[in-house]
């Protein structure tokens, strides 16, 4: 690639970068990755706000023009090739005669991107990245980059995000009938629409599915050179369509009519790599029985769903325990689901223990009371729980008898809580 071409890019990029304006501050404590000396890793799917979150860095640091170096691998005007990074490198010094914090986005399309990098942190240099798919990500950073990286997983906005975005905020001890409705209606609002920038914003589902084709094609099936774009897709709307609930290999072959079960198997590997699907294993003591037992399907955001899930219409519970899952997955949580006699949503590990259990339900009432209560206490018995958390949309009206030691909770106090 010719070096003045390159120079033209860096510059249009650069600005580009530099007028992104409005942007919503993520709940994610930002001063240790501002500080470390370490490599700072942002993954997640796409359009989930990586780009904007590395700008906000970049504004908290206060850099002027010529003292940070940016770069978007995800340009089809960029070719990578050998000296590429070099290139890049010496074309801002040439610039703004000064060494510069780099920020490169979706580094994951720049080959060898992790051998330029490392070098940069062995001379002290400070490296931002971002990226979009995990397994290349931590293949790449474990050959150069062990204890040298520190990893932030973004998601796309959470409630109290998309609340900022909307200009809202609720003191949630104090609410009156009218602003608790207000606020009743901002979350309806958010299970459907999700939490996706453009698509929060916008209000518009199609965004959404622009957006999941965008991922397949590029993330999935040209990443991995896939021929069969039928297969990979009608398996994605099952997962879709499926929220919540628990599939196995089979019945994914059977649905797609997949011949390869090892297709199938490698399909679920790409969409978790692309941060499409997340998978629940069911917990159990014997790692063996864990990696063997059915698991259960989340999205990463409920637009997904909601647009593409077209057996998913009018189901509320699924979307709110979408909502929940990822909430604790934002909270860094290693989560595994309880079957027994009855089912208990999430369990909550730490270290060695299961300390918490919490059930989802849209609302309680006659026909669910007996199952989603007895599966909280029957998860609490098994591991020895001393509380329960019922999460429901509203607070509870059901007349049911609810044993003390199980809270319920409205989602909108556990998601702002």
């Amino acid at each position: 690639m010719d070096k003045k071409l390159l120079l033209e890019v860096l510059i249009d990029q650069k600005e580009v970068f530099q007028s992104k304006s409005g942007l919503i501050a993520r709940d994610y404590p930002l001063d240790s990755y501002l500080k470390t000396s370490q490599v700072v890793v942002i993954t997640g799917v796409r359009r989930s706000g990586k780009s904007s979150l590395m700008f906000l860095i970049k504004e908290a640091l206060k850099l002027s023009e010529g003292e940070f170096c940016y770069c978007n691998f995800d340009d089809e005007r960029i070719m990578p090739y050998p000296q590429l990074f070099n290139d890049i490198y010496s074309l801002h010094l040439e610039t703004y005669r000064s060494e510069p914090i780099f920020f490169f986005d979706e580094i994951q399309e720049a080959p060898g991107w992790e051998k330029f990098v490392n070098r940069m942190y062995e001379q002290g240099r400070k490296v931002f990245v971002t990226g979009s798919n995990a397994t290349l990500l931590s293949s790449e950073i474990s050959t150069s980059l062990t204890g040298r990286n520190k990893v932030l997983e973004l998601f796309p906005f959470s409630f109290s995000e998309y609340l900022r975005m909307e200009g809202k905020s609720y003191n949630i001890e104090r609410l009156s009938v009218k602003k608790r409705s207000m606020l009743l209606n901002e979350l309806s609002t958010f299970l459907e629409t999700g939490g996706f920038p453009l698509v929060a914003k916008e209000k518009d589902a199609e965004i959404a599915h622009a957006l999941f084709q965008d991922i397949l094609y590029r993330d999935i099936v040209v990443r991995y050179k896939l021929s069969n774009i039928a297969e990979v897709k009608q398996i994605a709307l099952f997962l879709a369509s499926n929220i919540g609930k628990v599939f196995s290999y089979a019945s994914l072959q059977h649905v797609a009519g997949v011949k390869s079960l090892s297709s199938v198997k490698n399909y679920l590997q790409y969409y978790e790599a692309s941060y499409l699907f997340y998978y629940l294993r069911k917990f159990d003591y014997s790692v063996k029985k864990q990696i063997m037992n059915s698991r259960k399907v989340y999205a990463i955001d409920n637009a997904i769903p909601n647009r593409l899930g077209f057996r998913f219409s009018g189901n509320k519970g699924r979307l709110l325990e979408n909502i929940v899952f990822l909430d604790l997955k934002r909270r860094g949580r290693e989560l595994y689901y309880f079957s027994g006699k009855y089912e208990c949503d999430f369990l909550i590990k730490e270290n060695l223990q299961i300390t918490e259990a919490v059930q989802v339900t849209y609302m309680l009432d006659a026909e669910n009371v007996k199952r989603e209560i007895g599966g909280l206490k029957e998860a609490m018995s098994v591991f020895n729980i001393p509380k329960g958390t019922l999460i429901v949309f509203d607070e509870n009206n059901y007349a049911a008898e609810v044993p003390e030691n199980i809270s319920i909770v409205p989602a909108f106090k556990w998601l702002l809580g």
